[in-house]
């Protein structure tokens, strides 16, 4: 058992460089967060904190890491979701992106508190040689070996794990070039005074309420009274989002304040001495946002621009867009002094919109605003496009049909009394159509209809916070692979199964991990009616990437032919567990339920 543990006060630890100054780095590293295979999702923040912790431990003089932030934007620009853990497939060809020749994953398990006993930590770590799309090995006694990085722990020892597991990854790399004990690694992994890191973990398994608040604030104690002038910035952010689902918007602004004076700061201090900043971008992105949300619903538009302005140049992100923009266009309304003004704001949150509906065109939220930005704009043919696609996929939308029809009588299109219709049925409630009639026959306007801007769910913000400053704007780029992967997606479907054949296997000379490839191979296997060759490469495909829902189907419906009801019954169960909305999983569960009476 694994006693509560009382770590020692953490100092913190400046690697030397003056013997490796002239080296070069003879390898690039990629960190992806560490899966958590537990069923414990409250634990998933773990995962992410390896990511961040070990590409700053890592930076040694011969060895070149890709930055988190970098990480994050190579996945957006391949349209990677952030949210979910990569297949090794995956992650491979976000580290050729990158250009790194080595690349870190890693699961981990927790046991959460029991009585005495304090809640542990299980972690296994692999290091991959990318250009080879093996795992690092080592040769004892005349034989290839691969060796885990095992470390088991408390899981208030967290930083003690992360340079326990960054000094196993310079070891296993180069043990002749390394540099530095494992002791100097943990000191330099341990930048939380110990107590108040203990302090900010309790506060993260401690559900919502009193309790949780004074661990955090216990947490920023510690730390202030250890570090001069210092601010534990993690425990501030939790702090703040607790205040904020309170609603104690005040305390909440106060803490995520406390978060972005202590990034400036360390931007000034990193300056005054002339070094590069290794600051926690992310918090004082994220605190930013919900400053600048928590102002807007304050109806403090000034400052509500004012803090999200910078966001939308520093961040790649859809929801800044649309909560800006939507900002914009409610100020354009607010302000009835200066017409200059409004028409700027007016032109402004158009423009953020746009950007917005363009990197999300299925999200009804955004559209709807889009649209609505045009109809106030009197850009009424626009309009009319983007609501009908919104009308289209919501047909109870009622406020998409008032707008809609009155876009369609400014345009003077014929079919505008019949969506007038559509809306008098759909806003029926509460009188709503007739207060905006009322209100439309004396100003034109519609004040009543308000732009849907939501507070995102705080997990699906984090997954997206892009702290790399970007010199230039994204740009899709596909790669080689990507491209053929589309070749060969056409081949098949046009029924030229020779073509896609020789399309896959080109792909898999240079990515022999490519899950994708193995699905449409054993597609055209299962189509010539070869069910063994079928079978196998559908396998494949599942090793490379364990959620092909289509793999799992197939195989599925290979094994309901042969009437082998149990596996039948196996893989409809993992393909509902990837997607228990999909049809064709549906589908195959209820013809095992039918395979087996």
């Amino acid at each position: 058992m694994i006693k509560k543990p009382l770590l020692a006060a953490a100092f913190l630890f400046v690697l030397s460089l003056s013997v490796f100054g002239q080296q070069r780095a003879s390898d690039k590293i990629l960190i992806l967060p560490f899966e958590n295979t537990s069923d414990k999702t409250e634990f998933n923040w773990v995962g992410e904190s390896f990511a961040m912790s070990l590409s700053e431990l890592l930076r040694v003089p011969t060895l070149d890491v890709v930055s988190n932030g970098e990480r994050k934007l190579i996945q957006q620009r391949l349209r990677i979701p952030l949210a979910n853990i990569p297949s090794i497939a995956t992650a491979l060809k976000i580290s050729r992106e990158s250009g790194a020749t080595l690349l870190v994953t890693g699961r981990y398990n927790i046991i959460p508190e029991q009585e005495d006993t304090a809640a542990t930590l299980s972690v296994t770590t692999r290091i991959i040689r990318v250009n080879e799309g093996r795992f690092l090995s080592e040769v004892h006694d005349g034989r290839q070996i691969m060796r885990d990085i095992v470390i088991n722990d408390a899981l208030a020892n967290l930083q003690t794990v992360h340079g326990l597991v960054a000094y196993q990854v310079l070891y296993q790399r180069d043990r002749q070039a390394l540099a530095y004990s494992q002791n100097e690694m943990v000191v330099a992994s341990t930048k939380v005074p110990a107590r108040a890191f203990e302090a900010y973990i309790k506060g993260l398994l401690t559900p919502p309420g009193a309790t949780r608040e004074i661990f955090f604030r216990n947490a920023m104690r510690i730390y202030s009274d250890t570090v001069q002038d210092g601010t534990f910035s993690d425990a501030a952010l939790e702090l703040g989002h607790l205040y904020l689902n309170q609603r104690k918007l005040a305390d909440a602004v106060d803490q995520f304040e406390r978060v972005v004076n202590a990034n400036q700061q360390c931007v000034e201090n990193a300056r005054g001495n002339g070094r590069v900043a290794q600051c926690n971008d992310e918090s004082f992105a994220e605190a930013s946002f919900y400053i600048g949300l928590i102002r807007f619903q304050q109806g403090n538009f000034e400052q509500a621009l004012g803090v999200l302005r910078p966001l939308a140049d520093d961040l790649k992100l859809t929801s800044v867009y649309n909560t800006l923009g939507g900002i914009a266009i409610q100020a354009s309304r607010a302000e009835r002094k200066d017409l200059a003004r409004s028409a700027a704001l007016m032109n402004e949150g158009l423009e953020l919109l746009r950007t917005a509906a363009e990197s999300a065109p299925d999200d009804p939220a955004i559209r709807f605003n889009y649209a609505f930005a045009l109809f106030l704009q009197g850009s009424y043919p626009e309009a009319v496009d983007q609501l009908r696609a919104i009308i289209a996929e919501s047909p109870r939308d009622g406020e998409a049909y008032y707008l809609l029809s009155k876009a369609l009588l400014e345009i003077k299109d014929t079919t505008a009394g019949t969506i007038d219709n559509q809306a008098r049925t759909h806003l029926a409630a509460g009188n709503k159509y007739a207060n905006l009639e009322r209100e439309w026959a004396k100003t034109k306007s519609a004040s009543e209809i308000a732009l849907r801007i939501e507070q995102p769910q705080r997990r699906d913000f984090v997954a997206v916070v892009l702290s790399q400053r970007a010199e230039t704007p994204l740009r899709v780029v596909m790669s080689e692979a990507d491209n053929l992967l589309n070749q060969a997606r056409t081949h098949f479907t046009n029924g030229n199964d020779e073509e896609a054949m020789a399309v896959v296997r080109r792909i898999l000379v240079s990515e022999p991990m490519n899950a994708e490839s193995y699905l449409i191979l054993g597609k055209i296997h299962l189509r010539r009616g070869d069910r063994e060759q079928a079978q196998g490469a559908f396998k494949t495909a599942i090793f490379w990437d364990n959620k092909l829902i289509d793999a799992h189907v197939a195989l599925g419906r290979i094994h309901l032919e042969r009437g082998e009801c149990l596996q039948v019954k196996t893989f409809a169960a993992s393909a509902l567990e990837i997607d228990s909305e999909n049809p064709d999983a549906n589908a195959l569960s209820r013809q095992a339920d039918r395979c087996s009476k």
